[in-house]
């Protein structure tokens, strides 16, 4: 199988809170990039038609709270992978910080946001 993915993940395991209307799961979180997430599935997990969702966790040793509306990409038995449509601008600066520093190359991280400039705007989410 072809490595699909243009956007550099990096591991970062850390306590989430996945939203849908009134139901929110507490799971973890395993890996994130610029454009999604990786979950453990959690506990007591309902899908349904809605695949849209808020993502929320707070970076450690910190009280900088990164949240995204996601929609969920992908399901598996212990897994769920997400897609970012928005995040605001506060969290989308923590989240590059975070990148930049693990990735440790600023030219493949300006690539990497500039490919998903250019993705929200050929398909921009209603």
């Amino acid at each position: 199988m072809s490595e699909r993915r243009r956007f550099s993940r990096i591991l970062y395991l850390t306590m989430a809170d996945l939203v849908q209307g009134d139901k929110k799961w507490r799971t973890q979180l395993v890996d994130i990039s610029l454009q999604g997430a990786l979950l453990i599935r959690p506990d007591g997990w309902e899908s349904n038609g809605n695949k849209e969702y808020e993502l929320g966790f707070v970076l450690s040793g910190s009280d900088i709270e990164i949240k995204m509306q996601v929609e969920l990409t992908h399901e598996a038995s212990k897994k769920l992978g997400f897609y970012c449509h928005h995040i605001d601008i506060d969290s989308a600066t923590h989240l590059k910080r975070m990148v930049e520093l693990n990735v440790g190359d600023e030219k493949l991280l300006h690539r990497e946001l500039e490919q998903l400039l250019n993705e929200h705007l050929e398909h921009p989410h209603p």
